[in-house]
């Protein structure tokens, strides 16, 4: 079974920075695109990021490129998600997934974590 455990979200003050982590079990992530995508409240859910660990390739959308940093861990199966100079904007649930092409090839999801970025 795939399970995908995202962490490391919680309250940050606009210009900070907070680092989540997706914890992957269940598959290699090496294999797959891991990304990551966050559902603002009263939004559609949307893409930010996401890295072939097999070769490093990363994407970043235009939204978040510059602030975030995607990374991963092929040793822990571990993806990771630097996010600096927070935005108000930011603010929403962070999903990790896994898939074959994103963003419409997400086969597996996490539950989220909440970002809460003030003023």
């Amino acid at each position: 079974e795939v399970q995908l455990v995202e962490s490391g979200g919680g309250l940050a003050q606009a210009g900070g920075s907070l680092r989540l982590s997706c914890a992957a079990s269940g598959l290699t992530i090496d294999r797959y695109a891991m990304c990551w995508f966050r559902q603002a409240p009263g939004k559609e859910r949307e893409g930010l990021s996401c890295i072939d660990s097999s070769d490093g390739s990363t994407y970043y959308e235009d939204s978040v490129k510059g602030r975030f940093t995607i990374s991963s861990d092929s040793a822990t199966n571990t993806v990771y998600l630097q996010m600096n100079s927070l935005k108000l904007e930011d603010t929403a649930v962070y999903f990790c997934a896994a898939g074959t092409s994103y963003p419409q090839g997400m086969f597996s999801w996490g539950k989220g974590t909440t970002v809460t970025v003030s003023s």
